[in-house]
């Protein structure tokens, strides 16, 4: 038997969604055609905005479809620093975290490598809460200059929720847009754009069970952002390009299932997290569970092994049938521990022996009961190879 537990990376394609998709792709028509076909293209995209709108908690107009998270984090991060830049040129800084995912870090980046944008990163804890007394502080002094903020919604690596509404609250007293990376968030815990204060949100379907290729950015209508692709002028000319109409109605499909079952699922799914966390620190006393007792979402444990390594861990895992990770699947097999717990006040070799175990829809007891069955040798074995050598 064989055991998936690594629903962070990417979740099973629901079967009622992939039985949706399946019928979708066979609708020929383009969305911007005049002629039926693709006017019957037209409806099923629109008819997935409106429902893809009403489960995140915006307005159908505001719903950009994209490919998916690492899109959107792009288009709202150069799209918002540009816009903001060129209104007033002396907005040059970007707030966001060390603890964000590449698809935030790495457009920052080069913003700052290539468009003259400044960096200002908020502080962290041990348990990976962002420093929102440092923010407050430091948007008094500087906040003129901030062209915008980036944090996210929920760490896809150590599931800690961050306090959205405190962020945006303390960035709208100096007009200051801000945008998060809620890929993490949708469909695993209560997200609701209107309420947030955001002016511009990430989401992908393949996190809640739709199709890998798909995905959105929320941007609020009186937010402007300029365009990275420029073209037909599709989705209010901020994504240019043919629409994929089957990939917006899997995706709405999916998140409408996932906010259905929101809540049983939470307290499913926090059971069974429950179970395995106080298993893991009975095989492992001295492993440490990453996020401490921060809010987070109720299907990741993530943890650090003192001694061990996680690839050693996760190839030992699989080879016994079990599926995990050490973070995230974008640096998977890069030979560097994670950038979260060093943001976190790790020392490499504590983030090192990282294990990220992440459960969702599909998850049972039995699996999670498999899991510990199969760990305490795993862990000994880990723990007897040691570190890798510098």
């Amino acid at each position: 038997m064989t055991v998936y537990l690594d629903h962070a990376a990417t979740t099973p394609i629901r079967p009622d969604v992939l039985d949706a998709y399946t019928r979708a792709l066979q609708v020929v028509g383009n969305p911007s055609s005049v002629h039926k076909f693709g006017q019957d293209a037209r409806n099923s995209l629109e008819a997935a905005r409106d429902s893809l709108a009403a489960s995140v908690g915006a307005n159908r107009s505001e719903i950009i479809f994209t490919s998916g998270g690492t899109e959107s984090d792009n288009l709202a991060i150069k799209g918002l620093f540009w816009q903001r830049n060129a209104e007033e040129p002396s907005r040059k800084v970007i707030i966001t975290a060390g603890t964000e995912h590449h698809g935030v870090l790495d457009p920052v980046y080069w913003l700052v490598d290539h468009q003259g944008a400044e960096l200002a990163l908020i502080p962290v804890n041990s348990q990976g809460e962002f420093d929102l007394d440092w923010l407050d502080d430091f948007l008094a002094k500087r906040g003129s200059e901030v062209a915008l903020i980036s944090l996210m919604w929920a760490n896809n690596e150590t599931g800690v929720i961050a306090d959205i509404g405190r962020i945006t609250e303390l960035a709208k007293r100096q007009g200051i847009p801000v945008h998060s990376d809620a890929v993490a968030a949708f469909g695993h815990t209560p997200v609701d754009f209107a309420r947030s204060g955001l002016a511009a949100m990430s989401i992908s379907a393949h996190k809640v069970g739709g199709p890998v290729g798909s995905g959105a950015l929320v941007v609020g209508r009186s937010v402007k952002l300029t365009s990275l692709v420029h073209g037909g002028g599709q989705e209010r000319s901020m994504r240019s390009g043919t629409m994929d109409a089957a990939g917006a109605h899997a995706f709405a499909l999916a998140a409408d299932l996932a906010i259905r079952e929101l809540a049983s699922e939470t307290a499913r799914l926090n059971l069974l997290r429950e179970q395995l966390v106080d298993g893991v620190l009975k095989i492992s006393p001295d492993a440490i569970f990453s996020r401490g007792e921060a809010a987070g979402l109720a299907g990741t444990a993530h943890f650090t092994f003192a001694g061990c390594s996680a690839d050693s861990m996760i190839f030992l895992l699989d080879a016994a049938g079990i599926s995990v990770s050490a973070g995230s699947a974008c640096t998977a097999g890069v030979n560097r521990p994670s950038h979260v717990l060093l943001a976190m006040g790790r020392t490499e070799d504590e983030a090192t022996g990282a294990l990220r175990i992440t459960l969702g829809y599909t998850t049972t007891a039995d699996e999670v009961k498999l899991f510990l069955e199969a760990f305490p040798a795993v862990y000994a074995a880990a723990k007897k190879a040691g570190l890798p050598s510098k």
